[in-house]
């Protein structure tokens, strides 16, 4: 056991690094949603009188549906990336107590 939270000590630092990449990633793709959706208003369109209205509405539905998928990704591995880091972290202090 202790060889094996040594081994993944030594791996720590590139842990880390991806991390840090994916959590900037995921924070930036936040940004970008945020920057997208600031004007997206929340209106049902029953005639074709704003028709320049309802297709920037589905412009912005249709740029904010195509980076959800990886804000689902880079989100999910940085918090798997975040137990893992304290996980190791963890067992590493309670074998050196």
């Amino acid at each position: 056991m202790t060889n094996m939270i040594a081994s993944l000590m030594s791996y720590l630092p590139m842990l880390i690094v991806v991390w840090a990449v994916s959590t900037g990633l995921f924070l930036a793709l936040l940004a970008y949603n945020g920057t997208i959706t600031r004007y997206e208003e929340s209106q049902l369109f029953l005639a074709d009188i704003n028709s320049t209205e309802q297709e920037r509405q589905s412009t912005i539905v249709t740029k904010v549906n195509r980076i959800l998928p990886f804000l689902r990704l880079f989100g999910g591995l940085a918090a798997l990336l975040t137990i893992a880091i304290i996980t190791i972290y963890t067992a590493d202090a309670w074998q050196k107590m």
